[in-house]
């Protein structure tokens, strides 16, 4: 399930000329890697033998441009992702390694619910963790020329895994991108959090789910978690609100929230900073994402994967079906392209014409909603298209 890569490791890949380095004859690829390993703590007899039968995966670079799921809005997503089965499931799952969670709550502060959500989305519970070699795939990511400083730290590090006699490269598979295990952790994030769970003496995450859960909760401390604060909240927002305060880059404290008008649908608003989150405009659901919201996004960078993720997990706690509302009608596909092709022309940057509703389409929708006194809450219609594509003719 998983699509992309870690938020956290983007923003710690340097992007140095040697990392930068792709394409070209795959061989001759190759050999620069054999070249560069002891850099990277692998010794190039190592990396020879790890490399010896890798090949290219032209299936990896279709999944890696076939990302349509991204695509469909938030309630047709976390429609599509959630259903009573897999609720069920993970609340039986919750049961049977009650101990593992515990100690993973007790150790790294990370709830249940949180990595039971990860679990369920990345792999469903641990049965279906991807048939790509791993190897290929990241070497294969490596060598292609869109993200190479992101994937070739991870071939170097599947390279000190092997050393170590923990990866196989002609047997160990996982997803496209190159995560392996229940919890689909990439090499670099096994090395710095892979844990025994289940006290064998070995980190087992494909095979073993006390290891790969307090693996996860390991790298979600890591990456910012903090015990006992609350992730997101279902909020009701008055008719009358000010759109423009809405979307992850404005917070507030909770009693700001609330001196706004903005009420909880469910119990108390928590005090902490927070964002007002609209994923399909003002008549949608409506979100406060707290601090803890943000590490989801070092986990995935997809908005749309990230609230349903952190919905279910409050599902997992007991909160109530969100509320749907009736969001104005959206944009297709090819329509979201045309909205992204009309936005760049006038100076955003929405980032590749994939025709997702990313960040950065967001913000520029809102700006471009403010320029024309609508309600700017960030969701693009068709009525708004009209409006750019008028105006650039």
């Amino acid at each position: 399930m998983r699509s992309t890569l870690l938020a956290a490791l983007i923003a710690l890949a340097p992007v140095s000329a040697m990392a930068a380095t792709c394409g070209g004859n795959f061989n001759s690829f190759k050999n620069g890697l054999i070249s560069e390993a002891p850099k990277h703590r692998v010794s190039a007899e190592t990396a020879k033998r790890f490399l010896a039968g890798v090949r290219q995966d032209a299936a990896v670079l279709r999944s890696d441009r076939s990302q349509g799921v991204f695509q469909r809005p938030f309630v047709d997503f976390s429609r599509r992702l959630i259903s009573n089965d897999r609720i069920s499931r993970g609340v039986s799952n919750g049961k049977k390694y009650s101990r593992v969670f515990d100690r993973v709550e007790s150790r790294y502060g990370v709830s249940r619910s949180v990595l039971l959500a990860f679990w369920a989305f990345e792999t469903d519970y641990g049965n279906i963790q991807g048939n790509f070699n791993t190897a290929n795939a990241l070497v294969t990511l490596a060598h292609d020329c869109r993200r190479p400083h992101l994937f070739r730290p991870q071939v170097f590090a599947a390279m000190e895994l092997f050393a170590r006699g923990e990866l196989d490269p002609a047997k160990t598979t996982g997803a496209w991108a190159g995560e392996i295990g229940m919890v689909q952790m990439l090499p670099r994030d096994i090395i710095e959090n892979g844990t025994d769970g289940d006290g064998d003496g070995r980190v087992s995450l494909k095979t073993s789910a006390p290891d790969a859960l307090m693996s996860g909760g390991k790298m979600l401390k890591s990456l910012g978690w903090k015990k006992g604060q609350p992730w997101i909240d279902e909020v009701i927002v008055p008719a009358n609100f000010d759109w423009s305060l809405t979307g992850l880059e404005t917070t507030k404290s909770g009693s700001q929230w609330s001196k706004l008008g903005v009420k909880a649908r469910d119990g108390r608003i928590s005090n902490l900073r927070a964002s007002l989150i609209l994923p399909q405009g003002r008549k949608g659901p409506a979100f406060l994402a707290y601090p803890n919201f943000n590490v989801f996004f070092e986990w995935n960078q997809s908005f749309t994967y990230v609230l349903t993720a952190a919905y279910f997990a409050t599902r997992l706690s007991g909160a109530k079906v969100y509320n749907v509302g009736n969001p104005e009608q959206g944009l297709s596909g090819s329509q979201m392209k045309r909205l992204q092709t009309a936005l760049k022309k006038r100076g955003y940057n929405v980032g590749n014409i994939d025709g997702i509703l990313g960040s950065g389409t967001r913000k520029a929708v809102q700006k471009e909603q403010i320029r024309l006194k609508v309600p700017a809450d960030a969701w693009p219609t068709p009525a708004l298209l009209s409006k750019l594509e008028g105006a650039s003719r």
